[in-house]
């Protein structure tokens, strides 16, 4: 395990140029042969006069922004930088980052190596070298604390979770990345406000169109903002919230299938199967009479 150098001894390529940071160093020196190793990360608040200027970077990169402003100069594009920005940067990369000096950031980083760091990369829209804007900027967070967390862990599993913590991050960025339109926060704030409502309210809503009488939006404007930021529609996650509370009512609770239909506000126990059938692969009767016969198997071995 790598431990964190005194701040005079800190690698050359650290920017000095913060104000506050909180850093983890888990491999300085990582092997050519390795698949993907975690160098170091951590958060950087920046001083107002920060400006870092680098032609190549001996790892790769991926940045968070989560407070502030500033520009960004990548492989020869220029890009805003803003709360929910990400962006990553290679060997070979030129990038130069300035802040705003009215608006000093707060970022994250994760520095990475191994043969798997440039697949890596490619398969996102980071390899592309361009930013992405996450709109849910807490959820990434979260990410980035819990890999920081395990980072500064000292047993023989350390190097592997943070490779795994790594492979994570960059799966939750490309669930968040949201597209890059001058909307996009006012859009998200009304998306998150209507997916919380639903999730508040699942159990005595219907459709789409009480949804969005109960949420002062329209019903076409509310299917827009979940294809937009969800993988599935509107009604889809409606749907599933329903479901899984219904699974939970007949494995937990045992109550009848027509007796879940009937709390969901299904109008017959058909209807409601078939709708189970489409969101688990398997109607209620099935899921049951499965359950049953792992139950009595248990009993009997007992």
């Amino acid at each position: 395990m790598t431990r964190k150098p005194p701040r005079a001894q800190e690698p050359a390529f650290v920017s000095r140029q913060v104000c506050e940071s909180h850093r983890y160093y888990l491999d300085l020196n990582p092997s050519p042969r390795a698949t993907l190793t975690v160098v170091c990360g951590g958060v950087e608040r920046m001083r107002p006069d920060y400006l870092l200027e680098r032609r190549d970077f001996p790892y790769f990169a991926v940045e968070f922004v989560t407070e502030g402003r500033g520009t960004l100069e990548l492989d020869g594009r220029r890009h805003l930088l803003a709360p929910g920005t990400v962006f990553a940067y290679g060997p070979g990369i030129r990038h130069t980052i300035r802040n705003d000096p009215q608006s000093p950031m707060r970022k994250y980083y994760v520095d990475f190596a191994g043969s798997a760091a440039r697949p890596l990369l490619r398969r996102s829209a980071l390899g592309q070298w361009k930013t992405l804007s996450v709109g849910d900027v807490p959820s990434l967070v979260d990410v980035f604390e819990d890999l920081a967390q395990e980072a500064r862990g000292d047993d023989a599993t350390t190097r592997s979770l943070c490779e795994l913590r790594l492979r994570v991050l960059m799966l939750k960025i490309e669930q968040l990345a949201v597209s890059g339109r001058r909307d996009t926060p006012r859009a998200f704030a009304t998306y998150d406000r209507v997916r919380k409502y639903i999730e508040s309210n699942f159990l005595r809503l219907s459709s789409m169109e009480e949804v969005a009488r109960e949420c002062h939006v329209s019903a076409v404007h509310v299917s827009r903002l979940f294809q937009r930021f969800n993988r599935n529609g509107a009604y889809h996650f409606l749907t599933r919230l329903k479901m899984n509370r219904a699974a939970e009512m007949l494995l937990e609770e045992g109550l009848l299938v027509k007796v879940a239909a009937e709390r969901m506000g299904y109008p017959d126990a058909f209807q409601f199967s078939r709708t189970f059938k489409r969101i688990y692969g398997v109607p209620p009767a099935r899921l049951l009479a499965s359950r049953r016969t792992d139950t009595s198997a248990g009993a009997s071995a007992d």
